[in-house]
């Protein structure tokens, strides 16, 4: 009598594994199914990388302040009252260009300010202030 029960108590331990096998295939089959709907859009490759940075480029005009308050623009060293001329000049080129003004770290506010009253004064709408890498 006692091996039947000890047969029935390892019976009851048995788990069916049937139902959950059934929902694991099911779920592969809705994600092979939805997955194969799925519209794969990438990018051009055929654009060369220059014609992108040439035209990124035009569109931006950079204009460097130094923490001792000199002011580059296109590499070269301007007074901040040219500022104002310097960009009017560039707009010509490219119409609608936005200004980022780069700044070092411990450049005085005031200078910043300056140059960004320069630029709005030349007519700017886009400008952004950002700090510098250096």
């Amino acid at each position: 009598m006692a091996f039947k029960k000890y047969l029935k108590i390892k019976d009851d331990m048995l788990i069916d594994m049937t139902p959950m096998l059934d929902i694991v295939f099911i779920l592969l089959i809705f994600f092979i199914i939805t997955s194969a709907f799925v519209d794969t859009s990438g990018f051009d490759y055929n654009k060369t990388r220059e014609n992108a940075l040439s035209k990124q480029k035009s569109d931006v005009i950079s204009i460097d302040v130094s923490k001792s308050g000199l002011v580059r623009m296109k590499g070269r060293l301007i007074d901040i009252q040219s500022v104002t001329a310097n960009t009017q000049s560039m707009l010509a080129d490219a119409p609608g260009a936005a200004v980022v003004i780069q700044a070092e770290r411990e450049t005085l506010h005031g200078v910043v300010i300056e140059v960004l009253d320069m630029v709005k004064m030349a007519g700017v709408s886009k400008v952004s202030i950002s700090q510098s890498r250096e």
